[in-house]
């Protein structure tokens, strides 16, 4: 007697974005360094804390991280170092690829 379990198909849209996501940079390992540090290209990270030079996309996520990790210290925004105002983004280079919400 055979198991009641059927093989599942693939759908070409299935296998689509399963290729797209394998060969897209999404910005992770150590090809992605570069984009979340915002050293080449730009990246992920605008903001750097003073404190402990940790990067951060936006100012919201970077009061988080004030809250979090310095307590003790006042968060003050103008004294956050912008780094894509300090290193000049090179055009010819793409820009990191970031994936977002499925649900549009």
């Amino acid at each position: 007697m055979t198991g009641k379990a059927k093989p599942k198909k693939h759908t070409a849209k299935e296998i689509a974005a399963k290729l797209d996501a394998a060969t897209t940079n999404r910005g992770g390992g150590k090809a992605g360094v570069a984009d979340r540090t915002g050293q080449e290209k730009g990246g992920h990270a605008k903001y750097e804390c003073p404190h402990c030079k940790t990067t951060a996309p936006d100012v919201k996520t970077m009061q988080i991280h004030h809250d979090a990790r310095h307590p003790k210290i006042p968060f003050e925004e103008d004294k956050l170092v912008n780094r894509h105002a300090t290193i000049a983004a090179d055009s010819s280079k793409s820009r990191p690829g970031v994936r977002g919400s499925l649900k549009k």
